[in-house]
């Protein structure tokens, strides 16, 4: 068990990416710490922890008001005695999300709250406790979109994971001697509600599916294979990094779209 007894502390925990991540880290042997602003989803992940065998608890909090992010990180140390793992993403995509010119000002400023700010207040809020236990990790989700632009764009859900790519290599590199490392991972199109939410019809899956090598989404559990990964040991000389999973997408040019 690549994390037996390490506390990991999860955000945006009540689906997707972030139930995935609380189950392979359970399985692997961690003690898992459920954040989501969804206080019914957040406990529907610890049960489905619990009914695996695992350990959870969950905490309640919108992570973009500091004095929730602050509470949400002391009652989670609380449950387990401290945090040593802290994977940073909670996320939205909101529909009025286009170009610089088309996106309102709240659409803007919501997405970079909760995609951007929120990491900063987590990491501001839980990095005392991880240099308390001595060898701390932060995993960030960020996205190949901070790699690669798109003539559908999402300006700001684009800007704030630049940003969340930027902040872990600045963490890293100023906690590289404390004991604390610092990782990013930049998943493609991946089988959350948050995705197929925008491609429920046909058309539009075929006009997404036709870019993607593999010709598929993502699952969230393999997203869950690598932050566990990266939240281990095995991992302990990585920091600084990002890592894309995306199915080949950002190494594309052309597809052969024939299948």
């Amino acid at each position: 068990m690549r994390l037996k007894d390490k506390r990991v502390f999860i955000t945006g925990a009540g689906g997707g990416i972030g139930r995935a991540t609380a189950l392979k880290c359970a399985a692997e042997g961690a003690l898992v710490i459920t954040c989501d602003i969804d206080a019914d989803a957040a406990g529907e992940t610890v049960r489905a922890v619990m009914r695996a065998g695992g350990e959870a608890v969950a905490v309640v909090a919108d992570l973009t008001n500091e004095e929730a992010c602050n509470m949400a990180f002391a009652n989670g140390a609380a449950a387990f005695g401290g945090i040593d793992v802290i994977f940073n993403n909670a996320g939205v995509c909101l529909t009025g999300d286009d170009g610089p010119v088309e996106t309102d000002l709240a659409v803007w400023n919501r997405t970079i709250a909760v995609n951007l700010t929120s990491v900063f207040l987590c990491c501001k809020a839980g990095i005392p406790y991880l240099l308390q236990a001595g060898q701390g990790v932060i995993v960030n989700n960020a996205s190949i979109v901070a790699y690669v632009g798109s003539a559908f764009p999402q300006i700001a859900y684009t800007a704030a994971k630049g940003g969340v790519l930027a902040m872990t290599r600045e963490i890293a590199v100023m906690y590289a001697r404390k004991g604390l490392r610092a990782v990013a991972i930049c998943p493609g199109p991946t089988a959350t509600p948050l995705v197929k939410a925008f491609l429920a019809d046909d058309e539009a899956w075929r006009l997404r599916r036709r870019h993607l090598p593999m010709g598929r989404l993502g699952q969230p559990e393999e997203i869950a294979n690598l932050v566990a990964f990266l939240a281990s040991d095995e991992a302990s000389f990585i920091t600084g990094s990002a890592y894309t999973i995306d199915g080949g997408l950002t190494s594309a040019y052309v597809i052969d779209d024939k299948d």
